[in-house]
């Protein structure tokens, strides 16, 4: 029945690893190819101005050779002319093409047949040379040519006569197609290298960064199973590290939960087992004869206490219920601390007499202060059984209540054997009893004192404890007035 949950999970996971490996190597691959584009930009432009300096610098030297040869020849299309016109059109690879003053062709180094025997360079363009002594242009050259060409074509010129044209010219779109190709070859290669290394790159780190949350989702699998002792190792403090801290946080708060839920599951079912044992028993013993009806009403008197017993702890146990699942409502009004510890002591009058206890802090008249009526009635009931269950005989117990600014203290305290350094951090505790209860209050359960705590709590007070052992034990708790921060313990005066 878990093979399908784990397969969902690893499914999960293949699936964050994918998705970040995909996106990762998108990006990258968007990267290159506008990094290509980009490139290939640059490289043509590159091209065309590389192209025309190219042509610009080889046209202006092969004129400076043209003028020297006319100077010794007396002709401007002589043998050394031709053979270096020749000679340079293959070291550029470019066309060049030699006119006389009216744009005549007189020398081309084209092979046969060429575009530019019998035809004159168009006068606009001859013009243009003249007025700056230099033509460039990527287009058709006036209409000679029928497709774009790079031409550059400047003029050759002997003691300020035109003596003609030289002109260099390589088709456009071929020659930069042909460059650009090559750009992009080298480029693909130098790419597909980069990916290749990317790719293994960003492989490896997706695993390392996806292995954190592997190990939490295997880590979550054995909360999920009950083994809260599972700790994830933390070696950063990045996002990932928090969260690893995160759930060793939320582990430890589990695992600290299910011990408190297991002894809260133990300690119910003790508390429930001895006296429905007990009842059973007696009722059978009556049932069966074993019990002679002489002795039926003594173990009939211990079944109504046990029952009694029982009725105290689920009503405890309803109400500690409500205040931890936050639905014990408060309802705030005001009320007479003295009245409401007088009416208390009253209800204990037999149990007083019995033990001839002193009762001490009775002699105030009003001390007011907003609560709840039956949570404090609580509160002060439990305090005072439990002073009377542990007082000595003869003993005292003494109340106090002192007004701090904005805030009220009642001491509940009394004589006898005291608490030990050991028991007071566990007394509100629940169902914690010390081994003296147990021997004197057979009937206690454990909770009036940890619910104690908590209707203080929700007035936002806090309750104290102090003991001397062999001397006495005193409860302190505060009320506050309209802020929920107590103030410093009080230090009530001393009764002798």
């Amino acid at each position: 029945m878990r093979i399908e949950p784990v397969k969902r999970r690893s499914g999960l996971q293949k699936s964050i690893f994918s998705k970040y490996f995909s996106v990762t190597a998108s990006l990258v691959i968007a990267s290159i190819v506008i990094l290509g584009a980009i490139f290939l930009i640059f490289a043509a432009q590159y091209f065309k101005e590389d192209k025309y300096t190219l042509l610009q610098d080889n046209t202006r030297r092969a004129a400076l050779v043209l003028e020297e040869s006319y100077r010794e020849e007396n002709i401007l299309r002589g043998d050394l002319t031709v053979s270096y016109l020749r000679l340079l059109s293959q070291t550029i690879n470019a066309n060049l093409f030699l006119t006389d003053s009216v744009g005549q062709t007189l020398y081309c180094t084209e092979k046969s047949p060429c575009i530019h025997t019998g035809n004159h360079v168009p006068a606009a363009i001859l013009k243009q040379l003249d007025r700056l002594g230099e033509y460039s242009e990527l287009g058709k050259m006036g209409g000679m040519y029928t497709d774009r060409f790079y031409t550059v074509g400047v003029p050759v010129s002997m003691d300020g006569a035109r003596l003609g044209y030289v002109f260099a010219s390589v088709h456009g779109s071929m020659e930069q197609q042909g460059f650009l190709t090559e750009m992009l070859k080298m480029f693909l290669i130098s790419a597909v290298a980069v990916l290749a290394v990317t790719f293994i790159a960003v492989y490896f780190i997706s695993v390392q960064l996806v292995k954190p949350l592997r190990q939490m989702s295997a880590a979550a699998q054995k909360f999920g199973r009950g083994e809260l002792d599972t700790r994830l190792e933390v070696d950063s403090f990045d996002e990932i590290g928090q969260l690893a801290m995160a759930m060793n946080n939320m582990a430890q708060s589990l695992s600290t939960l299910e011990v408190s839920r297991r002894s809260f599951v133990a300690n119910i079912s003790h508390e429930l087992k001895t006296p429905m044992t007990s009842i059973s028993g007696f009722i059978d013993g009556i049932l069966d004869g074993t019990i002679p009806p002489e002795k039926q009403t003594y173990y009939l008197t211990i079944v109504s206490e046990e029952t009694k017993r029982l009725s105290r702890l689920v009503k405890s146990m309803l109400n500690l219920s409500r205040i931890e699942a936050g639905e014990m409502p408060i309802n705030l009004s005001k009320l007479n601390l003295v009245d409401v510890i007088c009416q208390t002591v009253f209800t204990f009058e037999q149990q007083i007499e019995k033990k001839n206890l002193t009762i001490l802090g009775l002699d105030r008249e009003k001390v007011m202060v907003e609560a709840d009526p039956d949570l404090i009635h609580q509160v002060i009931y439990n305090l005072t059984e439990n002073a009377v269950k542990f007082v000595n005989e003869n003993g005292v117990i003494e109340f106090g209540i002192e007004e701090r600014g904005d805030v009220t203290w009642v001491q509940v305290k009394n004589s006898g054997e005291g608490l030990s350094k050991e028991e007071l951090p566990k007394i509100f505790d629940r169902f914690y009893k010390t081994d003296k209860s147990r021997g004197l209050d057979k009937n206690g359960v454990g909770l009036g004192l940890y619910i104690v705590r908590s209707v203080v709590n929700l007035h936002g007070g806090e309750i104290l404890v102090n003991s001397v052992k062999g001397e006495y034990v005193e409860f302190v708790f505060s009320i506050p007035h309209r802020h929920p921060h107590p103030k410093p313990l009080p230090k009530f005066k001393k009764n002798s």
